[in-house]
């Protein structure tokens, strides 16, 4: 795991092979979940692919200068990899960033798009659209400290507040005050009451098309897209449209998406990554995992849609769900797992 040492040359340029990409990292980004993309989570989407740009989950301001755990721990296979952090203070974004460009991340992203309560009251999340001076002064207090890329994360609007003149004022402003050069925008908007934040991510409807105007209109900004993307042949559409796609739950319950990646929006030479082999080796990550004190359980969550439509889907999952909250689950739980899962596509090619 990445410890606390002073390095402070971004890797985004690069993939994790060292070889510089053909295509940018934010090309295509597995989005920021909170309580989805942690450790365990992004070093198995790194198995699946090489050259996805991976976010954390967001980690507020308030956690890193003031909380006792390490909340900017990462494994170095993770490169390329951007930090998300909640707050609206500048100065203590800044100090947040300055921290995180130390520890080696490759981007630093401003949430401004979780509509939850709880961000709410801290003043930071979708609420924020509200006031782009503020996002701006924010933005441009990180750009002052780091020279690694400054980005945010927002929606189409909020509440009323929902107009394409108020989506282009926002990004106006925090373009030119703030300096921020990449958008990631989720292509609805969002209530800051009335929803729940996994309603605020399925009942409001989604404008792709006004996510492509804005890359129309701001042709010298970077423009990511999100929001309701689940295959390769979704990723391409937008790409003809705006500069990157971002992938959030799909990727969650449907992983192997991911070994499509590299090949489909990077490098027609790039390996597929095979399923088994891929777990194979998380297994290896596994015991490490299990040394330092995470639960078996824990790990297992971002595997449980790994062989999704594949014989053996089922077995794999209950198995998991059955075995891995047990105490003292390790290793061979996933083995025994993996084996029903290798048996069941024996059985298919028999009866075939």
């Amino acid at each position: 795991m990445h410890d606390n040492k002073d390095t402070t040359k971004p890797h985004e340029n690069r993939s994790i092979s060292g070889v510089a990409p053909k295509h940018p990292p934010h090309r295509f980004s597995v989005a920021p979940m909170l309580d989805r993309t942690d450790l365990h989570c992004r070093y198995f989407h790194r198995l699946l692919t090489k050259q996805t740009l991976l976010y954390t989950e967001m980690v507020t301001t308030s956690a890193i200068i003031h909380g006792k755990a390490d909340y900017l721990a990462y494994h170095e296979q993770e490169h390329p990899l951007a930090l998300q952090l909640g707050g609206c203070c500048p100065r203590s974004l800044a100090q947040c960033a300055a921290l995180a460009q130390q520890r080696g991340y490759d981007e630093i992203n401003l949430n401004v798009g979780c509509p939850s309560d709880r961000v709410q009251n801290g003043r930071f999340g979708a609420c924020l659209m509200a006031d782009a001076a503020l996002v701006a002064d924010g933005i441009k207090a990180m750009r002052d400290r780091v020279s690694i890329p400054v980005t945010v994360k927002t929606r189409l609007g909020i509440d009323d507040q929902d107009s394409y003149p108020f989506l282009c004022e926002f990004v106006q402003t925090v373009a030119q005050r703030g300096g921020c050069n990449r958008f990631i925008i989720h292509a609805r908007k969002a209530w800051l009451s009335g929803l729940s934040p996994k309603e605020n991510r399925e009942v409001p409807p989604l404008d792709y098309e006004r996510v492509w105007q804005l890359k129309k209109d701001f042709p010298e900004l970077t423009v990511v897209i999100n929001g309701g993307i689940n295959t390769m042949a979704d990723a391409r559409l937008h790409l003809e449209q705006v500069d990157g796609v971002m992938m959030g739950r799909a990727a969650w319950q449907n992983p192997a998406v991911l070994a499509q990646v590299d090949r489909e929006l990077f490098d027609a030479q790039a390996e597929v990554a095979d399923r088994i082999t891929v777990m194979e080796s998380f297994c290896r990550y596994i015991d490490t995992a299990l040394a330092a004190g995470a639960s078996l359980g824990q790990i297992m969550r971002p595997v449980l849609g790994l062989f999704s439509g594949l014989p053996g889907a089922r077995q794999w999952r209950r198995y998991l769900s059955e075995q891995a909250h047990k105490p003292g689950a390790g290793v061979a739980v996933v083995e025994q797992a993996l084996l029903r899962v290798i048996q069941a596509a024996e059985e298919k090619e028999e009866k075939n």
